[in-house]
């Protein structure tokens, strides 16, 4: 649902700006992920430890948030919204 008051290039500008954000934090996700694999692989290759899956916890969130922030996405001005 479009929000009153935004033409369309308004709409545009504001979903990139989430598209934005949603990238930025899925980014962060996979980092925390990452971290959280690699970083146990190289300092003991026998396993993970309880700490990892902490970071593990936290990337996911970050990607959940992404996720949130996605469904901020407007999908065209509706003419009967500024009635």
């Amino acid at each position: 649902m479009a929000r009153p008051g935004l033409t369309r290039d308004a709409i545009a500008g504001h979903n990139e700006r989430v598209k934005l954000m949603a990238t930025s934090l899925n980014a962060v996700g996979i980092g925390l992920i990452g971290f959280a694999v690699l970083r146990p692989l190289t300092d003991n290759p026998a396993g993970l430890t309880l700490s990892a899956l902490w970071w593990i916890v936290a990337g996911l969130a970050f990607h959940a948030l992404a996720h949130y922030v996605l469904g901020r996405l407007v999908k065209k001005a509706d003419p009967h919204d500024a009635l």
